[in-house]
Order: structure tokens, then sequence, then C-alpha cells
């Protein structure tokens, strides 16, 4: 059971005028936009979408949903880890050797998945992904490890409790998606007791104390005005001590589009959120990715003139506001100032943006990802949301990392100098240049060529970019990343801040 105290109670009133004015302004149900906490909680970027559907038709190796299909997906799409793999490329850093054997990708979330490993079990047997030690099959060393830490000890899980099975999607999407993009390397999910932010910091600070890893996934936030400054200061530091052991940060960007809550949830306001906006994290906004399907000869589809599945056709900036399920985060820092990675690049001006690259996270063009929580029914479930992204790219880094021989760090000074010059890389990202990021009365921002806040410098056309990353990225980019970014204050919170996932 969840106990408000009455400051908390009344600001949970204040909220629900704001989310039914956003649901009638876009004709929607109000389940399916996820309200921030009342008490200005950190929370999980994940949007939960339709439950898919599984078709007569078969792919190589296991069954396919309707929303794969070309003839049946007309208005809701979805993608699995083979298609997502080609589509950015993964899949020849894989066929190469680079599935990231040999690192760790360290996700930190809150509470926990109580079903996790069956979980995981399950859809690495339905898609014939690698199992992973510590999923209760005897150890063996040949294989990478799944393990989980409670630094704070593990709060029990309570069904019913709506905060908690956002935790628990957020997870489950967070470690099944790691795995399928980077399936040698190894996952340690580190748990937070709750969402407060003082509670995900430690778990935070855990993680890069004992070095758990090489690359680490934050897909949560909340608006920079409601940390507490000290908060801020302290974890800025944790990034500091993360970036000094060559730990690659990760956080998404917010599904609010250019909105975050203000602190007592009572409006939205233009704000980005913590940690996507600290300069020693990369930022990962969201975009709808258009992908081959698949064309099966059952239906009548002739496969031999049809793109193989999962081909790149393009993308949009993510902005679902008309069906429920949010938009991508993007704007610009109260706290942090324009690092010198981005002078030059993104708007001239004298704060820090947000996103700095993005990834598929639109529901209705959704990740295909199998939930198995109390109070939910069991099955595949489309995904979306900016928290598919970082810990897809955290995969994508750890299989960086292996190509390279070494942790790369700190990226984003790299980033920028390969997107500035983006016609000399060839297409090592995809721009994104259609869209914006409005949300539901909050004035957003338009892709364009090169940067910009709604995506950034755009997705991974990942075997490409690892070349140029490795050669480009510089030790001495996170000691300058370093030296130039402190926060600033970002006012008086009116409550304990709580992260919450995106």
């Amino acid at each position: 059971m969840q106990f408000w105290t009455g400051k908390e109670k009344r600001a949970r009133a204040r909220l629900r005028p704001l989310w039914t004015a956003i649901t009638l302004a876009a004709n929607l149900t109000p389940m399916v936009v996820h309200a921030a906490s009342p008490r200005s909680a950190m929370f999980p970027f994940v949007k939960l979408g339709p439950q898919a559907t599984l078709s007569s038709a078969s792919g190589p190796k296991y069954n396919l949903f309707t929303c794969q299909l070309v003839a049946l997906n007309t208005s809701v799409t979805c993608y699995d880890p083979y298609q997502i793999r080609h589509a950015y490329h993964t899949d020849l850093l894989i066929g190469s050797g680079f599935d990231g054997k040999g690192k760790t990708i360290v996700i930190i979330d809150a509470y926990q998945s109580p079903n996790i490993v069956p979980q995981l079990n399950f859809y690495n047997a339905f898609y014939g992904l690698p199992s992973l030690n510590g999923l209760g099959a005897p150890p063996n060393p040949a294989l990478r490890t799944f393990t989980q830490v409670a630094p704070d000890g593990l709060t029990p899980f309570v069904t019913g409790d709506s905060n908690m099975t956002n935790w628990a999607q957020e997870i489950s999407l967070d470690v099944l998606w790691a795995h399928a993009i980077a399936p040698g390397a190894n996952i340690t999910l580190v748990l937070a007791k709750s969402d407060a932010d003082a509670d995900i910091l430690s778990a935070t600070k855990y993680a890069v104390d004992h070095n758990l890893g090489d690359v680490i996934s934050q897909s949560y936030g909340e608006n920079e005005s409601c940390m507490d400054p000290a908060l801020v200061a302290q974890q800025h530091q944790v990034f500091v001590e993360a970036t000094q052991k060559n730990i690659t940060l990760f956080a998404s960007a917010g599904d609010f589009g250019s909105g975050q809550t203000t602190c007592d949830g009572s409006a939205l306001v233009q704000a980005v959120s913590l940690p996507a906006s600290d300069p020693l994290v990369t930022a990962v906004g969201g975009t709808e990715l258009h992908a081959a399907s698949y064309c099966p000869a059952i239906l009548g589809c002739d496969p031999a003139t049809s793109p193989v599945p999962g081909t790149y056709q393009g993308e949009i900036v993510w902005n679902e506001l008309a069906t429920g399920f949010g938009a991508t985060g993007g704007g610009y820092s109260i706290v942090y100032d324009e690092p010198s990675y981005q002078q030059g690049t993104i708007h001239g001006g004298k704060q820090l943006g947000v996103a700095d690259v993005s990834y598929s996270a639109a529901v209705l063009h959704g990740l295909l990802t199998y939930l198995d929580i109390p109070g939910l029914a069991p099955g595949f479930y489309l995904f979306g949301g900016t928290s598919a992204g970082s810990p897809q790219w955290a995969a994508i880094l750890a299989m960086i990392d292996q190509r390279a021989g070494k942790d790369l760090g700190f990226i984003n000074t790299a980033l920028y100098h390969i997107g500035q010059a983006q016609s000399h890389f060839s297409a090592s990202l995809f721009d994104v240049t259609s869209g914006d990021n409005s949300f539901a009365g909050v004035p957003g921002f338009s892709a364009g060529p090169g940067w910009d806040a709604a995506t950034g410098l755009g997705s991974a056309a990942a075997d490409q970019l690892s070349y140029y990353l490795i050669q480009f990225v510089s030790p001495g980019d996170g000691t300058a990343a370093i030296a130039s970014s402190k926060p600033h204050s970002n006012g008086n919170p009116s409550a304990p801040g709580h992260l919450k996932p995106h």
C-alpha cells in the first residue's frame, strides 16, 4: 500500500485537471497517458501499447505477429529484435563477431520486476536468443551473465500498485532489449529501493563505485527544476567519477515532448529532464521508425521482390499525442550551460541542448516485448517511449567497446564531430529531419538537417558509427567536458524529488 501525506494528496488532486485537459485535447482515453507522481517523482519514460496477436505465418525460426506483416499492418506496426538489428545495422556488428562479449551493460531502475527471469527465459527461447547465466540453468562459463543487485535492499512488489507496475514494465523493456541488441554482453540490473531521487542516486553511485559495468543506461527522469540542487550536484559528481573511469552514460530524454510536469504535478511547462540534461550523459530522444515488414508467401506476398525485414525506410520525430502515447523529450537546459562539444553545432545560444541522439520510440511502431507481471495478462506487447532507446544505445556501445578493445567512455565530443561532418562519414548517423515535439499545448522544436532539439544528431547506423567513434574518441574528451561542466542552481523544489521511468 502507498501512503500519501496531506500535501501529496492535495498535489494528486491538482494533477487530475491537467491530465483531463490533455486527454480531451487529444481525444484520448485517460488510461493511455501516464500521469506524473504528485511527489515530483522521477518516472520511467516507458509507454505500454496494445497486446500483439500471433498470425498464422512464421519467420525463419519463430512465429510472427499480425503487426509485422506487410498485408496486415495498416494502422499498427511492430518490430522484433531481428528487424531492429537490421534497421540500425547492429546485425552487421554481430555478423562480424562483435556482440558485446566481455562487456557489461548496467541498467539502473527502481523497485523490481518480480518475474524478470522467466520473462527473459521465455523471450530468449521464442526468438532463439542466447541464454544467460543466472536464469535458473547451471552456470556455464561460456555464457554471458544476468545479475540483479539491490544495494539498499529490495522493495517487495505490491500487485496493483500502478507505480511499481510501471517500473516493472520499464525493467522488462530495458533488460530484454539490451540483451536482444547485444546478445553477448553481460547485463547487471541495479535496483533502487524506490524512485526517490536520493535512492536512485544511491544505486547509481553503487554501480560506479563498484565498477559494475562498462556502460550505464538510465530510462527515467524528471523536470530539472524539481531535483534538489544539492542532489543535482551530487549526481553530477557521480557522473564525473563514471566519466573518469571510462564508463559511458546514457539517459532517456522523456515522453512529454517539449514539456515536463511542474514539481507539484499540476501543469506542463517547457523543460528538459535530468539525468538526460547532464553534459556527461548522452541523452537519447525518440523517433517513429519506418522499417520493412515481413512478406510471407502464405499471404500472397512475394518475398523475392520485397526488402529484407527490418530494412531501414526512414524516421520522423516521435509524436503520438493524437493517439495518446506521448512525444519525444527535447529542449534546452536551465541547469547546464552549452558544453564545448555543442558549441557551433546546436543553436548559437548559451544553454545545453537535449537530446544528443535518438532511437525508435513510437508505440504504434512498437517493439515486441514479452511481459509476465502480476495483474497484467502475460503475452507480447508493443512498447515505446524514449525508455526504449537508452538501453539499446548502451547495447550498441558495448558492441563498439568490444570492437575497440577498450571502453570508449565519454562519447559526446566524438558524436558531435561526426554529426558536424556527416557527409564525410558515410551515413554513420541517420539524420531525422521531419516532425516536431510539441505536446499538449507546450510549443516544441522542429526537426531539421543536422542537430535539432527533437532528435539530436539522429539515430545510429551502428556498423559505420563504430568505425568513426573508435577513430575520434579521445581520452581527453571526458576530462575537458568535466572541466567545463558545473550545474547552476535550479530553484527550490516544492517536495522531495522522485525519478520516473521514461
